[in-house]
Parts: C-alpha cells; structure tokens; sequence
C-alpha cells in the first residue's frame, strides 16, 4: 500500500463522488490498466462537466483504519491530489468541519480525529478511547 505522504486531500461533503486526478495515479506510478472505463461525466458545482477516464479501487489509510474505495479518475488540474466525497464520509460515518480544518470518526469504539494543518501522511497515529456516558 502507497502512503500519500505531502500530497492534499479535499473533504467535500457535496461530492457524490471519491475523485483522483490522472496525474496524481502517473506520479505514483499506477498501472494505467487498473482503471475500469465507464461512462461517467463529474460535473461541478460551476454545472460544467467532466467526462471520467474510469473508475480505480484504491486502499487508503486514514488513522489507524485502512479504506478500500472506489475513485473517479479525471484529467483535470486542480489544487488538490484527491478527493474524498460522500461515498468515503458514509463509510467512515465522518463529520468534517471546514471551519476547524479537521475530520472526526468513530472506529473500533475510539474517536479517530484528523487534522488538516497538521503534516501527516493521510494518516493519524493520536486517537483518543471512546467512552460512552
């Protein structure tokens, strides 16, 4: 498994979908023949579209928990290396705040917390037990 040490991730509760650039997969060196072709157009919130190169199974470690998920490949430039939509948000069952620049989870009965100004590797090695009341 890659580690994305450096690169930026968006969380975006708007997103219906998990979003990869093409250059991000290239500079990893992902084999191209991993990518499962479909027929999907992303649009944006400007209501521009973008059709997708396909679709990748890729496994993410986020805290101490690893995600396996499905990303929507697109050539594209944007400022950030991927993006985690609602399909990763209801599986972790997450709540992000822009504001405070951070993610929360719940796993395995401990609070996972992930801060975004903080220089981490999309991984999270502080957690905190959960204790119900």
């Amino acid at each position: 498994m890659q580690r994305f040490c450096g690169y930026k991730v968006l969380v975006d509760n708007g997103s219906s979908a998990n979003i990869r650039p093409f250059s991000t997969l290239n500079k990893l060196k992902v084999d191209d023949e991993r990518i499962h072709k479909n027929n999907i157009c992303v649009r944006g919130f400007d209501g521009g579209g973008k059709d997708s190169f396909g679709d990748i199974m890729l496994e993410l470690t986020i805290g101490p928990v690893e995600f396996t998920m499905e990303f929507q490949v697109l050539d594209m430039v944007i400022s950030y290396n991927f993006l985690l939509g609602r399909p990763w948000i209801h599986v972790a069952k997450a709540v992000s705040s822009s504001l405070h620049q951070m993610v929360k989870f719940e796993w395995d009965r401990q609070e996972i917390i992930v801060h975004g100004d903080e220089n981490l590797c999309a991984f999270n090695d502080t957690s905190i037990l959960f204790i119900e009341a």
